[in-house]
């Protein structure tokens, strides 16, 4: 209400300002640059509803001025339109312009807090599998212990005191299994939290090998080539359910983002490390809808932890995913106990991806690029 009454007193002062225009004296030319100053502010910073109507309103008397003096009458309604309705729109304009600019910023600060919820879940479900990969392994030998020492409890020749021993060694063999298998529970709960069933139900056999995963996705039609250098690799199990990560992810992108398009896995070992490529090239048909791009955030998340690197991005027309692990984690990483970094990015050459330029510490060179792939 005071914001419309100030208005309306700018507007009422426009109108009696503009009559008799013939002799101006220096105060009235001022009081025409105080209404278009104050005009403006009022439209920038007053917020008011339907102060259109207050300016319909201010310029009734000027219309009724127009039958008995049509020239003043005229006269005080442009001056009205001039010094005051137009100001007013100018500061209207700017503070919606501003309102505008204020709201695309909030929106992309929203984007990012969103980008950054959705890159923390992928890389707690990709925590959550590499603990249960771990369940799988450890639990594995665990229970072997607790076989053998249930043989050694059995034997004839053992005394009483190795006896209870050996005892002592299965049920603690069969408490730690049961405590990692509990918490491994714990994690797949919490990676599973926020309604995303898909992580609560394994989506491949376990110890499913790289070779079974590409005979699935070519009985899916897809054409991929499978390509090692040298001996097939004999893997730690956690550096072996990286790289079958690598390419099952890879693959699925391939399908989603490139169909019909040839895919080359290339696994390469090293003394030091092991390093798996998969490109693809370019999508004979139309693709499918982009991803959030969390499940290369959740391979970065595991190289990390690894003390590895992975990085991704276009290449020669298709995409490339290239990661090294390093045969043990503690070899891939800086002095002072961090895992190595994950780069992404697009290589150029001739048709293969170019491995990057890996350093001591697993880092790959600093490039950019996801291609909205996940």
């Amino acid at each position: 209400m005071r914001n419309r009454a100030i208005l309306a007193v700018i507007a009422e002062i426009g109108v009696v300002n503009g009559l008799y225009l013939d002799d101006v004296p220096a105060w009235r030319q001022l009081l025409f640059v105080i209404l278009t100053v104050a005009a403006y502010l009022h439209g920038r910073h007053l917020r008011g509803r339907r102060d259109w109507l207050v300016l319909i309103v201010a310029a009734v008397p000027g219309a009724v001025y127009v039958v008995p003096d049509f020239w003043n009458g005229a006269t005080a309604l442009l001056a009205l339109g001039i010094f005051v309705v137009l100001p007013w729109l100018a500061g209207l304009f700017r503070r919606q312009q501003a309102e505008l600019v204020l709201a695309g910023r909030e929106r992309v600060a929203q984007l990012e807090r969103e980008q950054e919820l959705i890159a923390e879940r992928a890389r707690l479900r990709e925590r959550a599998r590499i603990a249960a990969d771990m369940h799988d392994s450890l639990g594995h030998e665990l229970a072997l212990i607790a076989l053998r020492a249930g043989a050694l409890e059995l034997a004839a020749d053992m005394t009483g005191r190795n006896r209870e021993a050996a005892a002592q060694l299965r049920a603690s063999a069969v408490t730690a299994t049961d405590r990692l298998r509990r918490t491994v529970g714990v994690l797949r709960e919490t990676a599973a939290t926020g309604g995303d069933t898909a992580s609560r139900v394994p989506t491949e056999p376990p110890d499913e090998t790289v070779e079974a995963l590409v005979d699935r996705a070519r009985d899916a039609g897809m054409a991929v080539e499978l390509r090692y250098d040298g001996e097939r690799p004999d893997l730690p199990p956690l550096v072996d359910r990286a790289v079958h990560r690598v390419v099952q992810e890879s693959l699925t992108n391939a399908a989603r983002h490139a169909p019909g398009a040839d895919v080359l896995v290339h696994i390469e070992r090293s003394e030091e490390a092991v390093a798996v490529t998969v490109r693809n090239s370019a999508a004979r048909a139309e693709p499918g809808p982009a991803g959030g791009g969390s499940g290369l955030a959740g391979l970065r998340e595991r190289a990390r932890l690894l003390g590895g690197a992975l990085r991704a991005g276009p290449h020669d027309g298709g995409f490339a995913v290239t990661a090294r692990f390093p045969h043990r984690p503690e070899e891939g990483r800086p002095e002072g106990g961090r895992p190595g970094g994950s780069e992404e990015g697009g290589s150029e050459g001739d048709g293969r991806p170019e491995g990057p330029d890996w350093d001591s510490s697993g880092r790959g060179e600093n490039e950019r690029g996801q291609n909205g792939r996940g």
